[in-house]
């Protein structure tokens, strides 16, 4: 048992925490007779204190590929295996990862327990749609199998149920189909809020969509974006000079960020001037091209532990969904953080498609993700911002918070009450327990 002070990618909050791990199933059953309450814990990347807690088992040990269908596209594996990982096997013999966040240095436990989306909810979904079954070790230290047929109670509240219902051991899912290891790319400016969200409906049927906002934009040009695009390239669509080997792996190139960055850098003078530049960046109003994978899905992986460029004191995800027919909530939101000058570096704003969950995130309609550092106030000018979300009738993710009211998460999840009774049922006597989720009043 090693004890520390650990977080996740945020940076906050910081919590001191007994850390054990194990490798074989064995030794998760006696860790997990063991405790007296715990919390899985995968690579930390998800942004808040979901995974935070006095006792926390690591599963990055539980990291073994158990089999692979190359036929039929479909990989079972230990739930701390990183998408990484599972990348560098599946790529190689013409298969991709249904749906990816944007970062592929999470565990496949932690995207069920977050049940992540990617830049094709509107087509294929979250991660627990391609979900084939998946195996957990419950709070009494027995081993159930669920599935959507199977046990389908706890499968449900296990997608995205921030790892309360169990520790997940195996996950077995299906893949996506692959001729290249490219993607065929159309990036578009939008001059407005209004022109991004009429672009976002004019392509609707791509695979792949996703927006950068300038968030601090006033006037005419309020909202300005640029919409990226993207399909799976095809053989056809490469350069000759890609297709001797079409299904290449991308070079591994990362730039370390050595330093935690004064708090001073980050203000709205150094938010206006980098999204001057990011929009400017683009010459054409239209831009098509042929990229690898890496740079289209995770180009933040590219800079290793970048989340020091907020400082020392953390940031804070801020990640809410409304509904399609809610766009003033939208203005409202973005118009509040202009004229309190928070601008954030990276304002990301996605379409989700139709989704009826019992406790996962997306639903359908527009989802806009923010980072902002902590400092005072902040948490306050959230607590205004939560209030247009739910007067817009939308919902924050669990997955980024580190610090909403459990009022706030009750009006947003109308089947809380549900989530809770499955919870109780597997997890009785809330052994299993994070700091969110005693923050948020789910376990206690």
């Amino acid at each position: 048992m090693a004890q520390k002070n650990i977080a996740n990618w945020g940076n906050y909050p910081v919590v001191e925490s007994n850390e054990r791990s194990f490798s074989f199933d064995e030794q998760l059953e006696q860790l997990v007779e063991e405790s007296i309450h715990f919390i899985p814990r995968g690579n930390g990347r998800c942004y808040g204190d979901a995974s935070l807690g006095e006792e926390t088992i690591s599963t990055l040990k539980y990291d073994k590929v158990l089999s692979f269908d190359t036929v039929n596209g479909i990989l079972e594996c230990q739930s701390g295996l990183t998408l990484d990982k599972i990348l560098e096997i599946i790529v190689p013999k013409g298969w991709f990862l249904p749906v990816t966040p944007g970062t592929k240095f999470i565990t496949v436990g932690g995207a069920v327990g977050s049940d992540v989306h990617g830049k094709n909810h509107h087509v294929d979904g979250s991660f627990s749609n391609h979900i084939i079954e998946m195996q957990l070790i419950l709070a009494d230290s027995s081993t159930i199998v669920c599935s959507p047929e199977k046990n389908a109670d706890l499968f449900e509240a296990t997608c995205g149920g921030m790892g309360l219902t169990g520790l997940i051991t195996k996950v077995k899912f299906r893949l996506k189909k692959i001729e290249t290891s490219y993607i065929k790319q159309k990036q578009i400016k939008a001059e407005s809020l209004d022109d991004i969200i009429r672009l976002f409906e004019e392509y609707k049927h791509s695979t792949y969509s996703v927006a950068w906002i300038d968030c601090l934009k006033k006037g005419q040009h309020f909202g300005r974006s640029i919409l990226i695009l993207g399909e799976h390239a095809k053989l056809e669509d490469l350069p000759e000079k890609l297709k001797s080997d079409p299904l290449k792996l991308p070079a591994k190139k990362s730039i370390p960020f050595p330093i935690n960055l004064p708090s001073w850098v980050l203000n709205s003078l150094t938010v206006k001037l980098f999204n001057f530049l990011y929009y400017g960046k683009n010459f054409k109003k239209e831009i098509n091209n042929v990229v690898s994978y890496e740079p289209f899905f995770y180009p933040l992986d590219a800079i290793l532990n970048w989340n020091r460029g907020y400082g020392k004191k953390g940031f804070v995800q801020y990640q809410f969904v409304l509904p399609l027919e809610a766009k003033q909530g939208l203005v409202e939101i973005l118009q509040r953080i202009s004229n309190k000058g928070l601008g954030s570096f990276l304002a990301v704003l996605k379409v989700f498609g139709r989704q009826d969950s019992i406790i996962s995130f997306p639903k359908e309609g527009y989802t806009l993700a923010l980072d902002f550092p902590v400092r005072k106030g902040l948490f306050e000018f959230l607590d205004e911002l939560d209030q247009v979300v739910l007067q817009y009738g939308g919902r924050l993710y669990m997955s980024k918070d580190a610090r909403m009211k459990p009022e706030v998460l009750r009006a947003g999840y109308p089947k809380l009450s549900e989530f809770r009774k499955i919870v109780n049922k597997y997890n009785p006597t809330n052994k299993i327990r994070s700091v969110q989720s005693d923050r948020l009043e789910l376990t206690t």
